[in-house]
């Protein structure tokens, strides 16, 4: 994983980094590695987030096909105005 600094906006650089991990999933491996799973609990486990991840699809599915509402945007806050 690879993230350039613009500026020495070693921040921002953070930000965008630890933004990478949690989308690719490093935070909740490493939370799951910290102690031992047995094989049954993974099992059950991994079945549950197939399942998750199943309704999530046919959701998403069910609203483009205008079945379902589409969920409204969460209101973003404005921008802070910047002091010169």
């Amino acid at each position: 994983m690879q993230v350039f600094v613009r500026d020495n906006n070693i921040d921002q650089a953070l930000k965008v980094l630890k933004k990478k991990m949690q989308r690719e999933g490093v935070f909740r491996e490493m939370k799951q590695r910290k102690a031992y799973e047995k094989p049954s609990e993974r099992r059950v486990r991994e079945e549950a987030e197939a399942v998750r991840r199943a309704r999530k699809n046919a959701r998403k599915a069910a609203q483009r096909e205008g079945l379902l509402p589409k969920r409204p945007a969460k209101p973003r806050p404005a921008p802070a105005a910047r002091a010169t």
